[in-house]
């Protein structure tokens, strides 16, 4: 039989406690706090996203309170179809919005706040998350990956009714 100092013994004990509690974390963070991944649904070439679906961004609507958002996220700016204004779209309380968002260039974030959306855009990668507004107000959108010298620009807003 293999012999265990114990002070070694102890700490064998100790890093099973950690582990377990992260675990444990993990678990809570899926099962109560519905913490979600972000799904890449696919890849496009992004030097040639006119060709793709995503090659139009914009908002439209699927039923009555559902809508999907595509967006293409480009230095210094994301694109939702809108040109000359920071983009903005405005939904109904209690719609649900399907995020479909990629990169055409570098790296870039996609952050709603207050609610569980946070996106990394990897060029060519599509992602997709869905999120439901129950409440009103304004909710800003924001890069929160570093894409350059007008990286603080990056910015956008969804405002619920």
């Amino acid at each position: 039989m293999i012999h265990i100092h114990r002070l070694e013994r102890y700490w064998m004990i100790a890093i099973g406690i950690v582990m377990g509690g992260f675990v444990a974390a993990l678990v809570a963070s899926v099962m109560i706090y519905g913490v979600r991944l972000t799904t890449p649904v696919g890849r496009v070439d992004p030097t040639h996203l006119e060709n793709t679906d995503v090659a139009t961004p914009g908002l439209t609507q699927d039923s009555a309170h559902a809508y999907t958002l595509r967006v293409v996220a480009q230095m210094w700016q994301f694109n939702f179809g809108v040109k000359g204004q920071m983009p903005k779209i405005t939904l109904q309380r209690g719609s649900s919005l399907k995020i479909v968002a990629t990169s055409k260039d570098v790296t870039h974030g996609f952050y709603v706040e207050q609610h569980n959306v946070n996106m990394m855009l990897v060029p060519g990668q599509i992602s997709e998350m869905d999120v439901v507004f129950n409440k009103p107000g304004i909710y800003h959108i924001i890069c929160h990956e570093y894409c350059g010298p007008g990286h603080q620009n990056m910015v956008a807003v969804i405002e619920v009714l």
